[in-house]
């Protein structure tokens, strides 16, 4: 990835001092934002319309440090290769304050390289991977969404009580897939010693043979499936074990699945009875949420899902950092985000100083039908700051800044 950055850098698309750089507002504060909208656009279009209502709110409440914020969106192609170019051309050519964004894995670390060797700040809204707070985390990086090792530890209480000795596995090959796998083989095992883990089916992402994903996993005899497909791979997978009867005497625990964006596709197929993570949008009725969906339903004339409140938490985040930093100095940035407390749809959330994960929470609880439709039922909030290793534990992971 190192060579990927200086090789973009290098390019005569980027050529430092050379180019003259534009004029820009000074009443404005510009942010750059990356993201895989056109391959991941079931969760970005809620999320990009969650950044620009909090965008709107906090300019027509006078902006920040007098200032009005401005975002400027780029697509990544969801290719870290991409990730960096159009990182580069925001902070070069647009003079960017900060970037913020991401969704896959891949192109988060790319960026989280990238924040590092360019000494510009990165809030990684949704990529889940350990990797970006941990062995390859820098201080100019933070993530805002509840890690993978977070959300597998927030469904391993869940599992160990379902007390099933011989578990499968199906997750995208990549870096969140194969995080996600050996962490839950790992806290189960804690939780549940004598577990055994009798199969395990990595598919490369976006690409699912879900027939013969389907036929091994029944052909283990397992009696609990571990899954962190999501997406069409998910849509496919649910599809061929409801076709071949998988579900109906497994267990299933799976990430992400009670989110919105992933249930709504599912539609009348929804598999009822897997224990989930998600977002259960409509019958959260704390204040805070409450005045979030409201506002949310009259600006868009439909009810928000998971990527919009990481994308409305993710403005409010960065204009705190910036109100608290006093400044859009790199430097006051990082200070301001270590420990920093927002305000969020689900309740007030802190960066930690440990590693710069914020504990935001999620949802746990089960999927079913509704009206002919997928839903997230009997779910409880988990607070992120209770899913987290010990801070020892986070020492030897994280490298010494």
């Amino acid at each position: 990835m190192k060579k990927v950055i200086q090789s973009v850098i290098k390019s005569g698309l980027v050529i430092g001092s050379l180019i003259v750089m534009p004029t820009w507002a000074a009443d404005t504060i510009k942010l750059g934002e990356i993201n895989s909208y056109k391959a991941m656009p079931a969760f970005l279009e809620p999320y990009k319309k969650g950044w620009e209502m909090a965008v709107e709110e906090v300019n027509a409440a006078g902006g920040v440090l007098g200032k009005s914020l401005e975002v400027i969106s780029r697509d990544d192609n969801a290719n870290p290769g991409d990730a960096v170019r159009v990182a580069e051309e925001l902070r070069s050519r647009e003079r960017v304050d900060m970037l913020f964004g991401g969704f896959l894995s891949h192109t988060g670390l790319a960026l989280t390289d990238y924040a590092r060797q360019r000494k510009i700040v990165y809030l990684a809204a949704e990529p889940l991977t350990d990797k970006m707070v941990w062995e390859d985390g820098n201080k100019y990086t933070y993530r805002l969404r509840p890690s993978t090792y977070m959300q597998v530890a927030m469904l391993v209480p869940e599992a160990a009580k379902l007390n099933k000795k011989r578990w499968a596995l199906v997750y995208p090959n990549y870096e969140f897939g194969q995080s996600a796998a050996a962490t839950f083989k790992k806290l189960l095992s804690e939780a549940q010693p004598g577990v055994e883990f009798v199969e395990e089916q990595a598919s490369p992402l976006g690409k699912i043979d879900a027939g013969s994903v389907t036929q091994a996993l029944a052909d283990s005899k397992a009696d609990g499936v571990f899954n962190a497909l999501f997406g069409a791979d998910l849509g496919k997978f649910v599809r061929e074990g409801n076709t071949r009867g998988l579900f109906k005497d497994t267990q299933v625990v799976s990430l992400l699945t009670g989110e919105p964006e992933y249930l709504d596709p599912l539609g009348s197929e929804t598999p009822e009875g897997w224990i989930v993570t998600g977002y259960p949008w409509s019958s959260i009725t704390t204040p805070d949420h409450n005045a979030f969906k409201k506002a949310y339903e009259d600006k868009f004339g439909e009810y928000p899902r998971a990527g919009s409140v990481v994308g409305y938490a993710a403005i409010k985040s960065i204009a705190a950092a910036i109100e608290k930093a006093g400044s859009t100095n790199t430097d006051d940035l990082v200070a301001a985000f270590s420990g920093l407390q927002v305000g969020t749809p689900l309740g007030e959330i802190t960066y930690r100083t440990q590693d710069n994960q914020s504990t935001f929470g999620t949802f746990v609880g089960t999927t079913a039908l509704v009206n002919g439709k997928g839903a997230l039922v009997d779910a409880y909030y988990v607070d992120g700051a209770d899913v987290q290793p010990s801070d020892e534990e986070v020492a030897k992971l994280r490298p010494a800044q």
